[in-house]
């Protein structure tokens, strides 16, 4: 079978169970892990945004969708050339990847048909719900549910360790110009590290919000993990946030690795959060997770 990933955490998802061979084409944003741009056909182009601040970012893609624009690039021949048998995409969210319905759209046009499967979790436990419809998809289902096992046992061992313990009022943010709340599957992740999520859009979209607002929640920590964002970004930004809540501790994550993905490496943010909440009941995050902001 031959797959092609129209976003980082369906390629991701793609490695975990062990399909790399079956991978065929991946987005200009797959970084994980780096041998998947590296050494597969990029099917999907988009602007580069490293070196742009949030505000500038928010403002290309408030005018993109404004005018009717897309900020990705299918480049169609292309996949269609590579004859996937299976494309993973999503409609989740058009900030974060092509619609699969422009996907469809252009197989239909040069009739290329291949098996389309959109991936739209909305929680946490909707996220573990998709590497077993990929597993099923790509016929390697016992895999996926070892691989979801593997998973639930790991979010089993970080609730054990926290149980009883008072649970911290938790703001995430997640972009910072304009302020964004969480949404969808981010506060199921504080939820699960023995956290309570405030000022939250548990299973909803982000929205955008006020430092006020987000103020009056009274949080006693705040997470920064800006999409699009390692750990050396998102403290930065992170920096400029700390005025916003006095007396509450700002932290900074590597949202990207650990958060905004709806991918495997969602169970390694929820035991980074379990550390930075109950430092003396969970081990210690490895470098480049996650800092606290002075």
């Amino acid at each position: 079978m031959k797959i092609a990933s129209l976003l980082p955490s369906a390629t991701e998802i793609v490695y975990a169970l062990g399909l790399d061979d079956d991978l065929v084409g991946v987005t200009f944003e797959c970084d994980e892990p780096p041998a998947a741009r590296r050494e597969k056909a990029v099917v999907v182009g988009g602007r580069d945004t490293r070196d742009m601040a949030p505000g500038e970012i928010d403002a290309y893609v408030k005018e993109q969708l404004a005018a009717g624009g897309d900020l990705y690039t299918l480049r169609a021949g292309a996949l269609a050339g590579l004859a996937p048998d299976l494309i993973l995409t999503q409609d989740l969210c058009r900030v974060c990847a092509l619609p699969s319905d422009h996907v469809s759209d252009a197989l239909d046009h040069l009739g290329c048909r291949a098996d389309v499967l959109s991936l739209d979790p909305y929680s946490l436990e909707e996220v573990l719900g998709t590497f077993l419809a990929v597993g099923a998809r790509a016929g390697v289902l016992p895999r996926a549910e070892a691989l979801v096992a593997g998973l639930r046992e790991r979010l089993a061992a970080v609730a054990a360790a926290v149980a009883g313990r008072p649970r911290p009022r938790v703001v995430v943010v997640e972009w910072v110009e304009p302020p964004f709340t969480a949404g969808h599957w981010v506060p199921d992740l504080v939820t699960a590290a023995g956290g309570r999520p405030v000022a939250a859009r548990p299973g909803a979209r982000s929205v955008q919000t006020t430092w006020a607002e987000l103020a009056a929640a009274a949080p006693e920590m705040v997470l920064v993990t800006p999409c699009g964002f390692a750990l050396e970004g998102a403290a930065a930004q992170a920096a400029g946030v700390v005025a916003h809540f006095p007396g509450a501790q700002v932290w900074a994550i590597d949202g990207d690795a650990l958060v905004v993905r709806p991918g495997p490496r969602l169970v390694d943010g929820v035991e980074a959060i379990a550390a930075m909440l109950h430092p003396d009941a969970v081990p210690a995050p490895p470098p480049g997770a996650l800092t606290r902001v002075a």
